[in-house]
C-alpha cells in the first residue's frame, strides 16, 4: 500500500495557495498568476512578500493568544 500524505500537510498547502491567490487578487496580479509563464520575477516577488507579511503578522497574533492564555492559568 502506498504511503498516503499527511493531511496536515495537505491543509497547509491548500491554505497557502489560497493566501497566494487572495494576495494576488488583492495585488491585481490573479491574473497574472493563471498563466505562470506571463509572471514577472518582480509580480511574484510582490506576492511572496505580501504573503510572509500576513503569515508573520498571523504568527504574531498566535503567540499572543497562546502567551495569554498560559498568564491565565498561571493565575487561577
Amino acid at each position: 500500500m502506498p504511503p498516503r500524505k499527511d493531511n496536515d500537510e495537505l491543509r497547509t498547502r491548500r491554505s497557502l495557495d489560497k493566501l497566494k491567490w487572495e494576495t494576488a487578487e488583492q495585488l491585481g496580479l490573479d491574473d497574472d498568476l493563471k498563466n505562470p509563464d506571463e509572471l514577472s520575477v518582480r509580480e511574484a516577488g510582490k506576492i511572496g512578500g505580501k504573503m510572509v507579511r500576513r503569515l508573520v503578522k498571523a504568527g504574531e497574533k498566535a503567540l499572543a493568544r497562546e502567551g495569554a492564555r498560559k498568564t491565565e492559568k498561571n493565575l487561577e
